[in-house]
């Protein structure tokens, strides 16, 4: 049997959807399992075992649903006998669609019902991580048990000195305020006096770290790795460091699902839905403190800065560091 599994395009979503591809590869043993993903997060895919082979996607190479209709029929010569659909997409229905696999299995929505041969409803208020799972368990009919998040890196040597520090987030409402962490930067330096810090991000967040650095008291403790870090020199760093305080995004689930221990900070996001899921090592810190938490909003519509962030108490932030540090 060959299977094609269509996973989602975030990397926080598609680090939650390991547990799916681990399902599929326990209820089919003995099936041939290939992935699309987003060609920007192709290097996560190698970290994921079990995989015969990883199909890249590129907006900018085919776009529109011309596209990626373009880019499923190519895969037509692989003959794929079931096609699993992550995303809520339009666009990932037609790629599935233009692959001809015999069966299409997908979740009910923006028209893709009439593209996929089974749609099924999605559950509310799961876990992210359940959620795509469930998709399996209705089209098969078999109850998943055993569900991981894992990512495994190379063997790598413990770094017991290095903390890792990510106050970015795709969503302005999940990132840290300057002020506030321009602040928490100079209690973590004045309080952890040994240890150094790690602060990472991608290219297009440098502008943001280099205003939050900025003036921030350091103490000389501080590296600044915001965009000299590719995707899997980001996994490897973190693999190789003592632990990491992050806020709500896509580097707290792959520090998580890497085993390293964890502390996230969260603000507009819910984490009943998508928190880190593996609980071991794990501390979840949120404020707790506004009515209106948590909104999951991209931005704040009420104080225009994500005062939910603001408001969380540094001394908690230490103690659950201390547990690790």
């Amino acid at each position: 049997m060959k299977i094609l599994i269509r996973l989602p395009n975030w990397l926080g979503d598609v680090v939650m959807s390991t547990a799916f591809v681990g399902a599929v590869k326990q209820l089919y043993p003995n099936a041939q399992v290939d992935v699309i993903i987003k060609k920007e997060l192709g290097a996560i895919a190698s970290y994921i075992p079990g995989l015969n082979k990883i199909h890249l996607f590129s907006k900018q190479e085919y776009q529109g649903l011309q596209g990626v209709y373009r880019f499923g029929k190519a895969l037509r010569t692989e003959k794929f006998d079931l096609f699993f659909c992550l995303p809520d997409s339009l666009s990932s229905a037609v790629m599935g669609w233009a692959t001809r696999a015999k069966k299409r299995i997908g979740f009910g929505k923006e028209g893709g019902v009439f593209l996929m041969t089974n749609t099924y409803k999605k559950p509310a208020n799961l876990h992210r991580t359940d959620e795509y799972v469930t998709l399996l368990e209705q089209f098969t009919g078999k109850k998943i048990i055993e569900r991981s998040v894992r990512l495994f890196a190379k063997t790598i040597a413990k770094n017991d000195n290095r903390l890792i520090l990510n106050f970015n987030s795709e969503a302005i409402s999940r990132r840290m305020p300057i002020d506030k962490g321009k602040q928490l930067i100079s209690t973590l330096t004045n309080t952890f006096k040994n240890t150094q810090f790690v602060i990472v991000g991608s290219p297009k967040e440098k502008v943001y770290i280099d205003e939050l650095l900025d003036s921030a008291e350091r103490n000389g403790q501080i590296e600044n790795y915001a965009g000299k870090t590719s995707l899997e020199g980001l996994c490897e760093l973190m693999a190789s460091s003592k632990a990491v305080l992050t806020t709500d995004s896509g580097p707290a689930h792959l520090a998580n699902s890497l085993g390293v221990p964890t502390v996230v900070l969260f603000g507009a996001g819910n984490e009943l839905n998508t928190a880190p899921y593996n609980k071991e090592s794990l501390i979840l810190i949120r404020a707790g403190k506004l009515e209106c938490e948590p909104c999951v909003r991209n931005t704040c519509k009420l104080y225009g800065i994500p005062k939910c962030m603001q408001l969380i108490d540094e001394l908690e932030i230490i103690n659950a560091l201390s547990l690790y540090l």
